[in-house]
């Protein structure tokens, strides 16, 4: 993971996983909380655990944020899309395998968009933000011409596309869309669900485990 050095001693990001993996997971956070939230926390410890590796990063605002504690939005798409491109080469350049993007909601949302322009192997999307608000069309155009397998883990009750919106929206042949049980936006669940958010983060890293060992 030498290519990768450079920005974990800055703090921009933290590696786990093997020294050397057959299997490298770029993951990206969401708009609201950066790489350290126990969510994103959760998801990676679960997957190294599952043997892959995993590189978490922070986009250049939540890095700023870090600095001054000021909330910042989100970078325009293009600096996103800039930043993880910037680790796909670094991915690319290193002696892993297989390289899967990874990301939180926006991060999902870069991710997918990302793989319709250049190649990777496959593509997870943790919580894709399908509406931005109620009544507004689904920003579906990232799930449409993927050049490699997209794996969507939404939470049933996800209020940017739940189980009552996702199923009627026209997405490609490669995009599967697997239901966490009973989950909001980040996948936890009502008391009454019979289920727990523990739960469905361990769901997710199996899901997530699976959809990868199916790449070929």
């Amino acid at each position: 993971m030498k290519c990768f050095l450079d920005d974990l001693n800055a703090g921009h990001g933290s590696y786990l996983g093997p020294k050397t993996p057959d299997t490298l997971i770029l993951l990206a956070h969401g708009a609201g909380a950066d790489s350290r939230h126990p969510f994103m926390v959760a998801m990676a410890q679960g997957l190294a655990a599952a043997g892959f590796g995993v590189f978490s990063f922070d986009f250049p605002y939540m890095r700023l944020r870090r600095v001054d504690g000021t909330r910042r939005p989100p970078d325009r798409a293009p600096k996103l899309l800039e930043c993880l491109g910037h680790y796909v080469e670094m991915a690319k350049a290193s002696s892993t395998k297989r390289i899967i993007l990874m990301g939180k909601s926006m991060g999902g949302r870069m991710a997918a968009t990302l793989a319709n322009e250049i190649q990777v192997d496959g593509v997870i999307c943790l919580g894709y933000p399908f509406v931005a608000s109620s009544g507004k069309a689904p920003r579906l155009e990232p799930l449409q011409q993927p050049l490699c397998p997209v794996l969507v883990l939404q939470g049933e009750r996800d209020k940017f596309g739940g189980l009552a919106e996702v199923p009627q929206w026209p997405m490609a042949a490669n995009v599967e869309v697997q239901w966490i049980t009973d989950g909001d936006h980040s996948f936890v669940p009502r008391k009454s669900s019979g289920t727990t958010a523990a739960a469905n983060l361990t769901a997710a890293v199996v899901a997530s485990s699976e959809f990868i060992g199916r790449l070929s």
